[in-house]
């Protein structure tokens, strides 16, 4: 008796196509069109994960350095002025202050310019 693998191939499929919810007309219906989506589609996911950390980092470097210069400080001068002084925030603390604390961010720009003028 020849074995034609119906149940395990019907799980398999199954298991993809299932995985492949929310993919536009073919790509969600038809077990090939949807492998190969599948598969783009997590190539993009594991590339857009690693992405996520360099967005974020732009961010909050925009926004860091928009409030530096209402405190009359370039960016650069304000993370030297920063490590001079021993204070020890990263950009996504820097970046939230800028943004729901600036009388806070102000006194740290002005700590930042005195260990710079030392």
């Amino acid at each position: 008796m020849r074995v034609k693998n119906g149940f395990v191939r019907h799980r398999r499929h199954k298991k993809l196509l299932k995985q492949a919810r929310g993919f536009y007309s073919g790509r969600r219906k038809h077990f090939r069109k949807a492998k190969e989506q599948l598969e783009r589609s997590m190539v993009y996911a594991y590339r857009d994960r690693r992405q996520r950390k360099r967005d974020f980092r732009r961010l909050w470097i925009v926004r860091i350095n928009a409030a530096a210069r209402l405190n009359e400080v370039s960016y650069s001068r304000l993370m030297h002025g920063l490590k001079l002084a021993n204070i020890e925030l990263d950009r996504k603390v820097l970046a939230d202050m800028a943004m729901n604390a600036p009388e806070s961010f102000a006194r740290v720009a002005e700590a930042s310019k005195i260990a710079l003028s030392k």
